[in-house]
């Protein structure tokens, strides 16, 4: 499937060829809900998508450093590699032919001949990078104002790259602040899901205005994640951030009927299991700071299956040259949400 890929994608190059297949295979391992929402994207697209994947992962295997084997001061220094590394190969891929000096590693590129390919602005690659060296440092946000900031490196960007691979039946522009929207929403489900783990990293990403209001600190959670040891008003705190998610997913949504028809179904899937990981979680009584919540295998083998079936649908239509039917929020999720009003507004 993989030679079908990179065929479909007129990558030939044997180098491009085996750092493409290398960052698909980053992809398999490391992100399987995105995985498996990427299978949905016509072949041809895919490649792009495993080489974006592949470079973010990159750079967050670096800052996190799960093993804790690196010192603040390594990561710093990975990190800056990465990024003369970056620089480089989006010069040499701004170039004919894509210079193989000019990304030796088969991420950058990789990286760099779809940042070529489907003209990405590279300002979303460097704000990117900008908002990994912050968690080097910081390890905590005080409003939900000041995580936005921090959020539109590591996660709305990671929309705005997506977009040209997925293609836009109207104005990009007019898609773009919905697809910032949904990277947004899917690192808060993030953070949510992972706050335990985040906790022994030495980072909170839930604000500190939001644990005030609800009368607890972040000591407290770090005594529940040591301790075991529950507390209502940190379940609360949890469920209010949830709220919050919910509110971007719902601002997100609309961008999905503003894709290509044959890319919706893709995000449409990953729409759906992101967001259920809060259904998963609310089913787990916002235990996160003690267990990792999933979506139970069967829904994701049902949501699956509703996304094959409507990407078979839009390739057909698009092979006969009509536009695939527009889904509303039905089709978006699986229930009927309800609507909760945000927390705050988020800083995008």
């Amino acid at each position: 499937m993989t030679v079908r890929e990179l065929d479909a994608a007129g990558i030939h190059d044997p180098a491009l060829r085996a750092a493409y297949t290398h960052c698909r295979g980053l992809n398999a391992r490391h992100g399987k809900t995105y995985f498996l929402a990427t299978r949905l994207l016509p072949v041809d697209r895919r490649p792009a998508v495993h080489a974006l994947y592949g470079f973010a992962r990159w750079a967050d295997d670096i800052v996190d450093d799960l093993d804790f084997s690196a010192t603040p001061a390594e990561r710093g220094r990975a990190l800056l590699a990465l990024e003369t590394q970056l620089e480089a190969g989006l010069e040499a891929g701004l170039k004919a032919g894509l210079r193989r000096e000019g990304a030796t590693e088969p991420v950058i590129r990789a990286l760099a001949d779809t940042a070529r390919r489907y003209g990405i602005d590279r300002v979303h690659f460097t704000d990117f990078l900008t908002s990994m060296r912050s968690d080097l440092t910081v390890g905590g946000y005080a409003s939900y104002e000041e995580l936005g900031r921090y959020m539109h490196g590591s996660a709305a960007v990671i929309g705005l790259q997506m977009l040209p691979v997925l293609g836009t039946v109207g104005p990009r522009e007019e898609a773009a602040p919905h697809a910032a929207a949904l990277g947004v929403a899917f690192q808060l489900t993030n953070f949510l899901r992972d706050v335990g783990e985040d906790l022994d990293r030495g980072r909170l990403y839930l604000p500190a205005e939001l644990l005030a209001a609800h009368g607890v600190d972040r000591e407290r959670f770090e005594w529940s994640r040591r301790t075991g040891a529950r507390d209502a008003r940190i379940t609360d705190v949890l469920r209010a951030a949830a709220a919050h998610n919910r509110a971007v997913y719902r601002d997100a949504l609309p961008g999905i009927a503003m894709l290509a028809p044959v890319s919706r179904p893709c995000i449409r899937t990953a729409f759906v299991l992101y967001s259920g990981i809060l259904d998963a979680i609310a089913a787990d009584g916002y235990a996160v700071l003690h267990r990792r919540s999933v979506v139970p295998r069967r829904r994701r083998a049902v949501v699956a299956l509703d996304g094959l079936v409507r990407a078979v649908a839009a390739r057909a239509g698009s092979r006969r040259g009509e536009e695939a039917p527009v889904a509303g929020p039905s089709c978006a999720s699986p229930s009927p949400r309800p609507r909760v009003a945000p927390v705050r507004e988020e800083a995008r």
